[in-house]
């Protein structure tokens, strides 16, 4: 498989933690392997992540949790629903992701179940054995089973682990190593599968008659550009082995959301104070994730326009900072007061979020001469925010302001925080 040659070749690999969130509840609860299993969005509200067995099913991404119940489980297909826990999902990604970064230094985390891995430099049986000790030591170490693909290309790569995935022949890993592996693999890939594309392109795409990858490679750079723009073209030059987009050529996100549907509607202006901050919160500890800095936050409150016998009314506010910022308790405190400015008592509401937009790359802010700050203690009190919750899980060391959040999530069927609440480490009774 080697040659002396690809020593001088870009090789870009992807690894995907498969089934992630199903995955982590296998781990801590074995009686769940091929059982067809689903975890639920927030608020228990549909399917998430599904196990191949109940993929098997028939279950479709975003099925509702009710609707699991009535056309699944009351038909005796018995599929095991388990609400999101996104603390401990955090936790078993950062330990995976740390597996990763013990085998191979040039790495970016992609999101909580993926991340790029940069190949270049060694040769084709280096990274085949590097792949494959990815693969062997996740799944030892954290017990997540995860697929690497490679290929010349981060988005070739991504195809390739499209078919790690889903063919158990690979044993977890999928290498695009030669011109006619890529064709046989862009003939058999949907072209709504291929990554940068999605549905809304692929329906256009459809109707013009390309239905898989290969059709699309097959099409000039001109005629990609005339219908999707720079993104496709660069889409499809990754496609065809050409490496357009280097490791750190993953966009930062230009707005940041947190929102949430509330399990039980919410008329007190407080108990929405409290959700709004801890919304606030979180928005700008993804912002700090990502080096950024927020010119302006959005604050929305509304009520259930399905519920037809109750009065009904939204309403947003743009808070526009004096300058970007990502520090928690400006954050925080500008969105409570964009809150109150838009609250109208004797209303349900059913849903409240907060949108950080104007995002700016952290050493792009212009400061404002007229604002007297000491960024020496913002910033070290955001590291030490970051640094506990990172190691306790989200939300153990938050503001006072914040308080507790009032406006709890539905979550019926909530597993526990083995590994990172000492109260609930599993333990072992002897018989």
């Amino acid at each position: 498989m080697g040659s002396g040659n690809s020593y001088n070749k870009k090789f870009f690999g992807v690894m995907d933690c498969n089934n992630f969130f199903v995955s982590c509840e296998r781990v801590f609860n074995p009686s769940l392997e091929g059982v067809p299993v689903v975890v639920l969005s927030n608020n228990d509200g549909c399917a998430v992540s599904r196990s191949a067995e109940a993929k098997a099913l028939g279950v479709k991404m975003g099925t509702p949790a009710f609707k699991i119940a009535k056309e699944f489980n009351e038909k005796g297909c018995n599929v095991h629903m388990c609400s999101s826990n996104y603390t401990l999902y955090a936790d078993m990604s950062r330990r995976v992701m740390n597996v990763l970064k013990s085998i191979v230094n040039d790495t970016e985390q992609y999101s909580v179940d993926e991340s790029f891995i940069n190949f270049s430099g060694m040769n084709e049986k280096l990274i085949a054995e590097k792949a494959r000790e990815i693969v062997y030591k996740a799944r030892k170490y954290t017990g997540i089973p995860v697929s690497v693909g490679v290929a010349e290309s981060k988005t070739l790569a991504k195809v390739a682990t499209y078919f790690a995935k889903r063919y158990k022949g690979y044993k977890g890993f999928c290498f695009i190593n030669t011109p006619l592996k890529r064709e046989k693999a862009l003939k058999l890939l949907p072209v709504e599968d291929v990554w940068g594309i999605g549905w809304r392109s692929s329906k256009k795409l459809y109707s013009e008659g390309i239905e898989t990858a290969w059709d699309f490679v097959q099409k000039d750079k001109s005629w990609v550009q005339r219908r999707m723009g720079i993104v496709g073209v660069r889409t499809h030059s990754e496609l065809l082995g050409e490496s357009v987009l280097e490791l750190e050529d993953v966009a930062d996100k230009q707005t940041i959301t947190t929102s949430r549907s509330f399990g039980e509607m919410v008329e007190d202006v407080e108990q929405l104070s409290v959700a709004v901050s801890n919304y606030a919160a979180s928005c700008a500890e993804k912002l700090r994730a990502q080096h950024s800095f927020a010119s302006l936050a959005t604050v929305f409150i509304t009520t259930n326009f399905f519920r037809k016998d109750l009065p009904q009314y939204s309403s947003s506010a743009l808070v526009e900072f004096p300058e970007a910022t990502n520090n928690t308790i400006e954050i925080v405190n500008s969105c409570k007061k964009a809150l109150y400015k838009i609250y109208k008592p004797d209303f349900k509401y059913k849903k409240a979020g907060v949108i950080l937009s104007g995002i700016i790359p952290q050493g792009h802010v212009q400061q404002n001469i007229f604002i007297n700050k000491d960024y020496d203690k913002e910033q070290k009190l955001n590291e030490l925010l970051d640094d506990v919750n990172r190691k306790f899980g989200r939300g153990k060391l938050h503001l006072a302001i914040q308080g507790d959040s009032a406006c709890k999530m539905r979550r019926e069927h909530l597993s526990a925080n083995y590994t990172t609440n000492l109260d609930d480490i599993i333990t072992i009774v002897s018989g």
